[in-house]
């Protein structure tokens, strides 16, 4: 399943394209400020009946120097065969369009980025055929950025590093630097500020560093008005001064999730979520829309969902 860690992720990389120069900078991988880049179809299926998909794939076209596509993969954990994946993905697109092709792997530890980094061979008696050399980001090469002035002249690299770095015992000074920082971007540009934001809530979710982001946005009102997703569709609801409103209040939490994280929601989804009056279950669905990877989803513990057993919550 895709978690919503990964999904924030790699939709940064698509919704955000000016963090490609300093990670490729990190890299040692030259790339111009003023590249263009588009998204691609991230489907790399063929006729035959075994789906492939890549996280994100990218079109960059440098200001001085040819086109290439950029594949982004995110990965949290070594897992045996991805390699034959990734092989297969960057042979596939060069195939595709006639491009050359990058493949990059954001990582969350030392262990995976060390792995990933690869390369991997596919050959036999001493012949190499081919040949997958990913470039890899992760706590090794991203910086900790622990001041805020630093973090507030490249939001975008600030917010990857603090991701990287979530499970380091830096955490808690990035994200104090980085929520600093944003706070003074949103005088000036409060809808950058909130993307950014909302993406590191999303990202984050219920780890120890997205509780300590929790933790600092409730106890500093960097954010007038704006708490967490729960703590907004709480608020509102509180200032109704009705279990309707908190109802209300909560299903616009759930909405506005799923916007952020680029999921589609059906007519008869969003009407579920809105007629619903259940604060627990809305409180529950609130939880799952963090995770889930279509909006119906959200309902599949139900006890009245379709085909939903015994002992289902």
């Amino acid at each position: 399943m895709v978690t919503s860690a990964h999904e924030g992720m790699h939709r940064i990389f698509q919704e955000r394209p000016e963090i490609l120069a300093p990670v490729f900078g990190v890299l040692g991988v030259p790339l111009s400020a003023k590249a263009t880049v588009d998204a691609v179809t991230t489907d790399v299926t063929e006729a035959r009946p075994l789906e492939r998909r890549v996280d994100t794939v990218l079109r960059v076209g440098p200001s001085d120097g040819e086109d290439f596509l950029l594949a982004i993969e995110s990965q949290s954990g070594k897992v045996a065969g991805k390699e034959r994946s990734w092989a297969y993905y960057v042979a596939f697109l060069q195939a595709k369009y006639s491009l050359p092709v990058l493949l990059l792997v954001v990582c969350q530890d030392r262990v995976t980025a060390k792995w990933a980094a690869g390369p991997f061979d596919c050959g036999t008696r001493g012949w190499t055929a081919q040949r997958t050399h990913p470039l890899v980001v992760g706590p090794e090469n991203l910086p900790v950025i622990t001041d805020a002035r630093t973090a507030a002249k490249n939001l975008a690299l600030a917010v990857l590093s603090a991701l990287a770095h979530a499970r380091s015992a830096d955490s808690d000074a990035i994200l104090k630097a980085l929520t600093t920082a944003l706070h003074e971007t949103r005088a000036t540009d409060p809808e950058t500020a909130d993307y950014f934001y909302d993406f590191l809530e999303i990202s984050l979710g219920n780890s120890p560093a997205g509780k300590k982001l929790k933790e600092i946005m409730s106890f500093v009102n960097y954010f007038p008005g704006r708490g967490t997703v729960r703590e907004t569709a709480y608020l509102e609801g509180k200032a109704e001064g009705k279990a309707e409103g908190k109802a209300e209040g909560e299903a616009k939490g759930i909405l506005y999730v799923l916007e952020v994280r680029g999921i589609p929601v059906p007519d008869s989804v969003r009407e579920r979520i809105t007629t619903c009056t259940d604060l627990e279950r809305l409180d529950a669905w609130l939880e799952r829309s963090r995770t889930v990877a279509r909006a119906e989803d959200l309902f599949v513990a139900d006890p009245e969902a379709p085909g939903a057993g015994p002992g289902r919550a």
